[in-house]
């Protein structure tokens, strides 16, 4: 299905962009041949081949979560501008 001039326009005008006609010659050759790869791509068989989501195994970097004491309220609070009922009060921002 080749991209038109209209069809550059049409994603342009989606996104909100405005292109000189140099951008939109340029865009609709790139999108065309973007398209035309994944075409070819599209002619390989790939029956027998299972799905992958990741090309290296996956492993997680993080630490085990541990309870462990927090820091005391009153530490916390100390140098908080303001508290109130053992929270911090910050400036009402709603108008």
């Amino acid at each position: 299905m080749p991209i038109t001039k209209k069809d550059v326009l049409h994603v342009a005008d989606l996104a909100r962009l405005a292109l000189t006609d140099t951008e939109i010659d340029l865009y609709t050759g790139q999108l065309q041949r973007i398209l035309s790869y994944v075409e070819k791509l599209s002619e390989l068989d790939t029956k027998g081949i299972e799905p992958t989501t990741y090309t290296v195994p996956l492993m997680t970097v993080f630490r085990e979560d541990e309870t462990r004491p927090s820091l005391p309220r009153e530490e916390a609070l100390g140098n908080a501008p303001e508290e109130e009922k053992g929270c911090f009060k910050v400036p009402k921002i709603i108008e």
